[in-house]
């Protein structure tokens, strides 16, 4: 039976954080003016009107499993990634139930964090990152119902650590974020794909690491002048946004947040959390904010970007639906935002998985 359901619901949006005041009441709709009086010559035009503000929260839908990637179409509407039983649902633009459109051919489903992880779309290609029955960690891509093509191949996969966001950056190129699974040694191992992020062609040639030294980066973000941020979990200390740069070292295993950069060997982050604060996944810059997904610290942490420095990070949405997985910058403007309570890690509420757009 299907758990899926839409429920489209305006909801007036609070702050979230305890060190955050109440957001100043929003008025839905600007103030029309009223017509000028017609002289015997003139006929009155019609009112102005005006156009309606998005709601400050609404529920998009419902019922899922685990939501991982999520991608627009050129047309608005929007597919969902389940990680867990490697279906593609699509969410139509003007609303509406989600609709199975695919169940992707090739995915390990007891994976343990693997699965079906990011989604991203360009043109009339979808591309997916998945851990795939042969044991690998891959990028694939096809048309909605037609057959998968593979992009990429080979990535070491495991039960943790598996990175799995892709998105295609400005410059056209597809850029991965690929975890260590699990072997930390990976991570400063120049002849391994595994714990980098990468950079290729839209049909997977072109390979190059753009830049290594990464645990687990489940986040990628381009700010308006074109600049790389990354979300990564951190070990037992400190998880980290960095300003990605091509072939800079952040670090890992040798550091963990802030370290020495002596000798210019490695490069710090912009922005630290203990972990039990953040778990971050997912990051969406909208404007002049980045926005990322935080699973333990169960909120979407707000960063302002001023340049390549980020000031400091503030609470959204702190303890309202459990652990977050993925933020995503919507069409019209908002914040979607996706739960992942059902991962095995959470607590399932009524409803869960859910995403929700927030206007921001």
């Amino acid at each position: 039976m299907k758990r899926w359901s839409v429920l489209l619901a305006a909801v007036v949006l609070a702050g979230c954080g305890s060190d955050e005041a109440p957001p100043e009441p929003v008025a839905t709709t600007a103030p029309t003016t009223p017509p000028a009086t017609a002289t015997p010559n003139e006929t009155p035009g019609p009112e102005p009107t005006a156009t309606p503000r998005p709601p400050a929260r609404r529920v998009i839908a419902t019922g899922l499993d685990v939501p991982w990637g999520i991608a627009f179409l050129p047309n608005g509407d929007a597919l969902v990634a389940e990680r867990t039983t490697a279906r593609i649902l699509r969410i139509p633009a003007g609303g509406g139930d989600p609709e199975r459109v695919m169940t992707v051919p090739g995915v390990a489903r007891n994976a343990g964090e693997g699965g079906l992880l990011g989604l991203a779309a360009r043109d009339d290609w979808v591309y997916a990152y998945l851990t795939s029955t042969r044991g690998d960690n891959r990028i694939v891509r096809f048309k909605l119902g037609e057959r998968v093509r593979t992009v990429l191949t080979g990535l070491r996969a495991a039960g943790v650590h598996n990175g799995g966001r892709i998105a295609f950056g400005p410059d056209g190129k597809l850029y991965a974020g690929v975890g260590d699974a699990g072997n930390t040694g990976l991570a400063q191992d120049r002849s391994s794909r595994n714990g980098k992020i990468l950079r290729m062609n839209p049909d997977g040639s072109g390979v190059r690491v753009w830049s290594l030294g990464h645990r687990n980066v489940q986040g990628l973000a381009w700010d308006r002048r074109g600049r790389l941020w990354a979300s990564e979990f951190g070990q037992n200390a400190r998880d980290e946004v960095n300003l990605i740069r091509r072939g800079r070292n952040y670090g890992w295993p040798e550091v963990e947040g802030v370290g020495s950069t002596s000798g210019g060997r490695f490069t710090n982050p912009k922005v630290t959390w203990a972990t039990s604060a953040a778990s971050p996944s997912g990051a969406a810059i909208i404007g002049t904010n980045l926005y990322v997904a935080a699973l333990q610290g169960e909120c979407v942490w707000k960063v302002p970007l001023d340049g390549a420095s980020a000031g400091k990070p503030t609470r959204m949405l702190a303890g309202r639906y459990g652990r977050i997985r993925t933020v995503v910058a919507a069409p019209d403007g908002t914040l979607w935002v996706a739960t992942s309570n059902r991962d095995g890690r959470g607590s399932p509420r009524d409803g869960d998985d859910r995403i929700i757009a927030v206007r921001v």
